[in-house]
């Protein structure tokens, strides 16, 4: 069923306009009667059918409302350290739909990549619609947020604010099963770029209360190990 996301809660009655209304009507080829599903702040999801179509809008009556049941019991907040060409998208996009809350980019010393503040605004918007159309196409309850790329220094800051932070280090580091072995509600993840993290890197991060944990013997590329970290997180919490 197609989902649709809303800035409000609504109560008996929605208007869509814009993009959402002229996809339902024009590419969907949908029709007063059909069902549609939307979602609302707080990842409440309203199951709807459609009650009148205009040139531009469309009306739908809810019937039923119900928290979401595609969110993650766990919010898993990814801090990934910025890769080069379009790595960030396919990053972006699997992260979504395998449940992350949000997603922060981050700068750090081995990054090839280094965008100027334009350049960055400019991806930073594009990745934060590749995330909303990830949201719609997987039905998730949230769009997650992209949010502003940090230096490594205040990405650490935020991860040790968490009540558990995993930085994956391909030189080592603690069973990711003994982490989970009782999961909190917040867990934050740190994954490299290209050439992984700087030894420095990891030891501020360790000194600041983040452990550095392993994904295995194998060395995996920088789109991968973030994308194979959440799904073995979600699957050690019930989320898969």
């Amino acid at each position: 069923m197609p989902l649709f996301f809303l800035d409000h809660s609504p109560v008996d009655t929605v208007v869509l306009s814009g993009d959402d209304a002229l996809h339902i009507g024009r590419s969907l080829r949908m029709t007063v009667g059909d069902p549609l599903t939307l979602c609302g702040p707080g990842g409440i999801e309203y199951q709807c059918v459609i009650s009148a179509m205009g040139r531009d809008t469309v009306t739908a009556a809810i019937f039923s409302q119900a928290p979401s049941q595609a969110e993650p019991a766990v919010g898993l907040h990814l801090y990934q350290a910025l890769p080069k060409g379009d790595k960030m998208e396919l990053i972006v996009q699997k992260a979504v739909e395998l449940g992350a809350a949000e997603i922060t980019p981050v700068m750090t010393r081995r990054c090839i990549s280094r965008p100027d503040g334009r350049a960055m605004e400019k991806k930073l918007q594009r990745y934060q619609k590749i995330a909303e159309e990830a949201a719609k196409q997987s039905g998730r309850g949230k769009i997650p947020q992209v949010r502003p790329l940090l230096g490594f220094d205040a990405a650490v800051e935020q991860l040790a604010a968490l009540p558990l932070s995993i930085l994956f280090y391909e030189g080592g580091g603690d069973s990711l099963r003994e982490l989970l072995a009782v999961p909190p509600s917040q867990i934050g993840l740190m994954v490299g770029a290209e050439g992984g993290f700087d030894p420095e890197e990891v030891c501020k991060a360790v000194e600041a209360g983040v452990r550095a944990a392993t994904l295995g013997p194998r060395i995996l590329r920088c789109e991968t190990a973030p994308l194979c970290a959440l799904s073995a997180i979600l699957y050690a919490t019930g989320g898969l």
